[in-house]
């Protein structure tokens, strides 16, 4: 991590810089009211990261309560990463590990017991990322984005 590299919650003051992150970063795009649904709901897992004030990227979960994805029994508390995006001149550098990981943190503060994203199978960085933070490849959903391509589920428990 940079030693300029600042993590923190988001907060509303926010919304504009990571509304336009998400346009720059990601083809999937969602409305004001998103993003602050899930600020209100789960504060702990929205996470800032910024260096000298300039907001770099960010990453927006919530709690859902479903099966485990490592398919033993029972319904289980999940945090699901909703969208995560660093801008391109601030990649490589170790910000998403580290936002990933205070994301890991907020989920376990909901008493997640899984934390789960979906990948573009293509995404060939991103899944060695997640892999390399302990993610793994749990399963495929076909045609998951809008595009047609599929996504890959990758899931890790949380202790």
């Amino acid at each position: 991590m940079q030693p300029s590299l600042m993590l923190r919650k988001f907060t509303p003051d926010d919304l504009q810089n990571v509304m336009q992150i998400n346009r720059v970063c990601l083809p999937e795009n969602y409305t004001d009211f998103f993003f602050v649904d899930l600020h209100q709901r789960f504060p702990e897992t929205f996470i800032i990261a910024e260096e000298n004030g300039k907001i770099m990227g960010y990453i927006m979960c919530r709690i859902e309560v479903g099966l485990s994805n490592f398919g033993f029994g029972g319904l289980v508390r999940k945090g699901h990463v909703v969208s995560i995006a660093v801008l391109p001149q601030y990649r490589r550098r170790g910000v998403a590990k580290a936002i990933i990981n205070k994301s890991l943190e907020g989920m376990m503060y909901y008493k997640a017991k899984q934390g789960f994203l979906e990948v573009r199978v293509t995404n060939e960085s991103a899944i060695s990322l997640y892999k390399n933070l302990g993610f793994e490849i749990t399963r495929t959903i076909n045609g998951y984005y809008s595009d047609g391509e599929d996504a890959y589920v990758m899931t890790k428990k949380l202790s």
